[in-house]
């Protein structure tokens, strides 16, 4: 008999440890990454939201962010609005994850005169 013996229950069973924690650690990169993305797609429809209802005359901008972030699963942790231009923070959980994203959205700061042309202020 060789002193070999049993030796390959060990390496499988290393080999299938090694393969669990490589999964776990992908699945937590995935989630980290869809949390993200959920985060900044909220952020981008509410400060689009609130720039919207702000050049519109609306007093009620940043509620209406609130709104379209609670209705994509996120929560506004700021809203702030400069003229027609909305600077929106949202924060969206996905399993242990919570990212912060800024998004910004209002009017062109220049514009094109019909038929192109220089811009004008």
């Amino acid at each position: 008999m060789t002193r070999d013996r049993g030796s390959a229950s060990l390496w499988v069973a290393m080999a299938a440890t090694t393969i669990c924690v490589v999964f776990a650690a992908v699945l937590a990169m995935g989630q980290a990454v869809v949390a993200r993305h959920r985060a900044a797609a909220a952020a981008d429809l509410a400060a689009l939201a609130a720039a919207d209802h702000a050049l519109l005359g609306s007093a009620d901008a940043c509620r209406r962010a609130v709104d379209v972030a609670s209705a994509q699963g996120a929560e506004v942790v700021r809203c702030a609005l400069s003229g027609g231009i909305a600077d929106v923070t949202a924060r969206a959980a996905f399993g242990p994850y919570a990212p912060t994203v800024r998004a910004r959205a209002g009017p062109p700061l220049t514009t094109l005169p019909p038929g192109g042309g220089e811009a004008v202020p």
